[in-house]
């Protein structure tokens, strides 16, 4: 059920008002209703508003297998660590392609008085955001659209192998926030790339990342992680299914291509964290009021 405090940070997605709780909804002045599904997440897309793109209910059932087992521990722990940093105990997070809410619900874990809310629309994610963390919300949204979220109010914004929409990240981030990116390296599970077929990072990654944040951000600094994995066949076929390359690969085919592996499967994780703050007076910025 949406706190009082995550009502202070949605507005509604149709008109600029604010959202009460009534009746297993949230409502605006206007009357415009959206319901709160009973697995706690709070739905505001419109039909004309659908993502095509929203991860399935087998994308989300292996990531959360995989994740579960622990195997990007050491990322989220380095996400928390940053946050710290970067973040008073009680901040507004807000984790735009939340996903499971894996990542916020370790954030949250390290700011013992924060909020997070978790936008993504895969309803399957939702459902499993709503209850990653006892301080995490849920809401379904797109989020390469406007958000239904107040200019300024939030402390920090996750963005974790998620869509970056950066004149949305810069105009809720509030005068001294914090964008916190994860993208993964050419080396990111280099091993999986040829068998398995696992598509390889686009070696201009990098660099079409600083142009679409260069007018809204400045790059702070950059954290880079990378460590060996030892999984079994049945883990490194829960991380290709995990990830959109899932959509173009027969589940029978990949699992008989990582059986010939061997096991367990040596799979390099390399990541980098990326630190921007927001340049002010910028394009698409408004102080909050």
């Amino acid at each position: 059920m949406p706190s009082d405090r995550l009502l202070s940070v949605l507005t509604c997605p149709l008109c600029p008002a604010a959202l009460r709780r009534t009746d297993g909804a949230l409502r605006c002045a206007g009357r415009h209703t959206f319901d709160i599904a009973r697995h706690g997440y709070v739905s505001l897309l419109t039909g004309h508003r659908r993502a095509p793109s929203a991860d399935s209910p087998d994308m989300v059932r292996s990531r959360a297998a995989f994740l579960g087992a622990g195997h990007y521990d050491p990322l989220a722990r380095a996400l928390a660590e940053l946050a710290t940093e970067l973040a008073p105990p009680n901040a507004s997070v807000l984790d735009a392609g939340a996903g499971t809410g894996h990542y916020l619900a370790a954030v949250l874990d390290a700011l013992p008085d924060a909020l997070g809310l978790g936008l993504d629309s895969s309803v399957p994610a939702l459902r499993a955001a709503a209850r990653a963390h006892p301080r995490a919300e849920a809401a379904g949204w797109d989020v390469w659209q406007p958000w239904p979220v107040r200019t300024g109010c939030a402390d920090l914004v996750l963005n974790v192998f998620a869509p970056r929409n950066g004149p949305e990240f810069h105009r809720v981030l509030g005068r001294d926030g914090a964008l916190l990116v994860v993208t993964p390296t050419a080396r990111h599970l280099r091993e999986l790339r040829a068998s398995p077929g696992l598509p390889a990072v686009d070696p201009l990654k990098e660099d079409r990342l600083r142009r679409t944040l260069g007018a809204h951000f400045r790059r702070e600094r950059a954290e880079p992680l990378e460590y060996a994995m030892s999984l079994t066949a049945g883990e490194a076929t829960a991380l290709v299914a995990m990830s959109p390359a899932a959509r173009h690969v027969d589940a029978a085919e990949l699992r008989g291509r990582i059986g010939q592996m061997g096991a367990p499967v040596r799979v390099t994780a390399s990541f980098v964290a990326s630190v921007y703050r927001p340049r002010r007076g910028g394009p698409c910025w408004t102080p909050a009021s």
